[in-house]
């Protein structure tokens, strides 16, 4: 297994956020450092950091940065409030970026000091969350899917190490069945139009010995109905009280072609991304991008000149649809219970409707 990736960290001597740069990925591996809330929030909202837990932890950092902002630059309070207001908004889909600003705002008080430990602490937690799922998930895969020995499994976008503080979930269970030496290969979905299936988890993958297909996405239901694969297994950006669950767009289609070939749908996701604040998958913003990320690709234009790019960032799949979801405080199937008994009780997953301010 190759060196822990890390994509979110701290620099104490620079005082910055260190974030690997996820656009440049496969091709060129390099990092930035982000040292005001301007250069956070373009950070984000350029997708160099994506993934819910990894978001969750560059927000409570987030509020770090504008905690020593505003020590350089004299603001006030309320200018303090609304730049942190900036980040927890940047991205509206995945819970966790909120999520992670609200637990250090509240801690903001005490000073940087408990404000950084905080974040230190998100970040440690979400590992931590993250290598029990995946065992749990492993686990229950096993004794869902007892043949065969080696177990073909699909994604979806990214889940991995680069989605998180560290290791991954979807992909955390990948490495779990690896480790196990239950697993064959991984067919990933290229996942367009941005790519992260063919960028992030087949470069993932490979770094870790792990045997990946990069497929398009329009392929994935007939390598699912043809039995090709064994199950699926991708992560979450949010879900809700009632089970529904906001992916990637394109996860819908993997779900659906699942259920006609009567194999598992996995959705792996710490207990943070849980928001039991949000009823069903109806009340989920979906995050629309920028339509030349559809229309043009590596600023090579690909459609006809003045065609409008439609470009939801993600779906929501619904529960029904769903064998099971993990956290790292357990494995829940449809009318296995409320979906609330995927948070431990520690207050991560809470209802997070509360506003910076």
């Amino acid at each position: 297994m190759s060196r822990q990736l890390r994509p979110v960290t701290w620099d104490a001597g620079e005082q910055a956020l260190v974030l690997i740069d996820q656009t440049r990925l496969p091709l060129h591996e390099t990092t930035i450092a982000c040292r005001t809330v301007d250069e956070v929030v373009d950070a984000i909202s350029r997708l160099v950091v994506r993934g819910a837990p990894a978001l969750g932890a560059v927000g409570g950092y987030a509020v770090v940065i504008a905690m020593l902002q505003a020590t350089r630059a004299g603001w006030s309070q309320q200018e303090l409030a609304e730049q942190v207001s900036r980040v927890r908004l940047a991205r509206p889909t995945a819970v966790n970026l909120a999520w992670g600003v609200d637990r250090t705002w509240n801690v903001a008080d005490q000073g940087v000091a408990a404000a950084l430990a905080e974040a230190h602490l998100i970040a440690v937690q979400d590992e931590q969350a993250n290598r029990a799922l995946s065992a749990l998930g492993a686990d229950w895969i096993r004794a869902r899917v007892p043949t065969p020995d080696r177990l073909r499994i699909l994604t979806h976008c990214n889940a991995g190490a680069l989605a998180t503080s560290a290791w991954g979930t979807a992909l955390g269970i990948v490495r779990e069945l690896h480790a196990r030496d239950q697993l064959a290969h991984v067919i990933a979905d290229e996942t367009r139009p941005l790519l992260q299936g063919s960028r992030l988890t087949a470069w993932e993958l490979q770094r870790d010995g792990i045997q990946v297909h990069v497929q398009a996405d329009a392929a994935a239901a007939s390598t699912v109905i043809r039995g090709l694969v064994d199950l699926a297994v991708i992560g979450a950006d949010r879900i809700a009280r009632n089970g529904d669950t906001a992916n990637k767009v394109g996860s819908l289609g993997v779900a659906l072609a699942c259920q006609a070939a009567g194999i598992p749908f996995v959705v792996a996701a710490p207990a943070s991304t849980v928001d039991l604040g949000t009823a069903t998958g109806t009340e989920i913003e979906i995050e629309e991008r920028d339509g030349t990320e559809v229309t043009h690709l590596a600023g090579i234009q690909l459609a006809p000149a003045g065609v409008v790019g439609f470009n939801p960032a993600f779906d929501v799949t619904p529960w029904s649809l769903i064998s099971a979801i993990v956290t790292e405080a357990g494995v829940l199937q449809p009318d296995g219970g409320p979906v609330d008994r995927l948070v431990p009780h520690t207050g991560v997953g809470h209802d997070r409707s509360g506003r910076v301010g």
